[in-house]
């Protein structure tokens, strides 16, 4: 039996439970902290399923908390807009913020795991089992059971947190046993990796935007690398014309991509290899509720309510995640108890916000952003905020540039879209009184 007495358990050593140990640790709990893979930083990386990371001011706020910013930026590269590639045309450059100055900050989901996993490391109070499989949780006693290379092993912690993803073996285990219920929307799309080589040392690409390839139905999107490459990812139908399941061979994909991504096969040399190799990930939203039980266990970040990626706000959401419990423990002096029950009501209106708020903007990316009234109307939303610093703010800025609650994102928005629709309205009807008024006087 692997036991610390007063220890806390974090189980999934990916993104949220590297700084979950590390925000714990800081508090002066000691952490375990459990993986099921073998330590990525020596190991052999799964190739074709990162979906790179588009780190913003939520990420970077929880970061900064424990002095992680810089060390994490190191290996980050600033977009500061959308590069909107037509099938016919040229590109077009889209800014995030008004002021066209402020970035998102691409980062290879590796990269960022192993900086969190190398301060974790660092960290005397957190110790780290990898190989170690999740297969027994007991939520009222804390006991666990993990399948190891060795065999199995037994363990016991004052509080279990499953940080271990969208497939959470810990959920798994309380769904079980009936202590939590879930629900997950699947999308019928599913995503797919390329690569976009360096061109003679250089970006081959623009490197300070996100590129995105609308089409309708289904989309691509380039993010860059610090070795100059780009990481595209493919977001497509799984089944029907253009899908993933129509495109079987060579020749049929090669004929594809010359006809919808014209300007892609001289830039990815690999590119008919790597889609045939590379495999098909699935996107949805995992809802579940409760999120806690017994103030014992909980769920934290995509564990408990995972997104699709449409907004960039997975990992975001779930270091703020993160930040919110650290809050609560320290409203709560460390009594998860009472801190576990008070982080989920504080959080899940929030998490369900994001979701709602992703799926409308893979929407926007696939069918939008070239459109000619879509970008005349981006223009005004911009031309609003510079008119009205900090009382017309766009839901891009507020969701990508603050750290002001989803939920109260979501809520700001549909006021001002209310307020331009009832002044809209306002001056059309004056409008038309005035000419009313003109051809009246013009009777006369």
């Amino acid at each position: 039996m692997e036991q610390t007495d007063g220890e806390i358990a974090v189980v999934g050593a990916g993104l949220a439970g590297c700084l979950l140990a590390c925000f714990l640790a800081r508090r002066g709990h000691r952490v375990a902290l459990y993986e099921r893979r073998p330590d990525p930083r020596t190991a052999t990386v799964e190739r074709g399923r990162s979906i790179n990371l588009a780190l913003s001011e939520r990420g970077l706020d929880a970061l900064r908390r424990i002095d992680l910013e810089k060390r994490v930026m190191a290996e980050a590269l600033p977009m500061r807009g959308r590069m909107i590639h037509p099938v016919d045309g040229e590109t077009e450059f889209q800014a995030y913020s008004a002021t066209a100055d402020r970035a998102i900050n691409s980062i290879s989901r590796g990269a960022l795991n192993n900086a969190l996993l190398d301060a974790a490391a660092d960290e005397p109070r957190i110790r780290i089992a990898f190989s170690h499989r999740l297969t027994g949780l007991d939520p009222f006693t804390g006991r666990m059971r993990f399948e190891t290379p060795d065999g199995e092993v037994a363990a016991e912690a004052a509080v279990v947190l499953g940080a271990d993803g969208a497939g959470s073996a810990v959920r798994a285990q309380l769904l079980a046993r009936g202590e939590v219920n879930e629900h997950v929307d699947r999308l019928d799309y599913g995503y797919k990796e390329l690569t976009v080589p360096a061109r003679d040392g250089e970006f081959a690409l623009d490197p300070q935007a996100l590129h995105i390839w609308p089409r309708g139905t289904s989309m691509m999107i380039a993010l860059p690398n610090p070795d100059r490459s780009f990481t595209c990812t493919l977001f497509w139908p799984l089944a029907g014309a253009g899908s993933f399941d129509s495109l079987d061979n060579p020749h049929a994909i090669a004929a594809h991509f010359a006809a919808v991504y014209p300007d892609l096969p001289p830039l990815a040399p690999e590119l008919i290899r790597e889609y045939q190799e590379n495999p098909v990930g699935v996107l949805g939203t995992v809802h579940c509720d409760p999120w806690q039980a017994y103030g014992r266990v909980a769920l934290l970040g995509d564990a408990a309510h995972a997104i699709v990626p449409f907004y960039g706000q997975g990992a975001n959401c779930a270091f703020e995640d993160v930040v919110e419990l650290d809050r609560c423990l320290d409203e709560c002096d460390d009594d998860f108890a009472v801190a576990l029950p008070l982080y989920q009501r504080r959080r899940q209106a929030n998490a369900e916000a994001i979701a709602e708020m992703a799926l409308a903007n893979f929407v926007e990316m696939r069918d939008k952003v070239a459109s000619p009234l879509f970008q005349a109307g981006k223009k005004i939303e911009h031309a609003l905020e510079r008119a009205l610093p900090g009382r017309y703010v766009s839901r891009y800025e507020l969701v990508s540039f603050t750290t002001t609650p989803y939920a109260q994102v979501r809520q700001r928005v549909r006021r001002q879209h209310q307020v331009l629709a009832a002044t809209a309205a306002g001056v059309a009807t004056l409008a038309v009184a005035g000419v009313a008024a003109l051809v009246r006087r013009a009777r006369r």
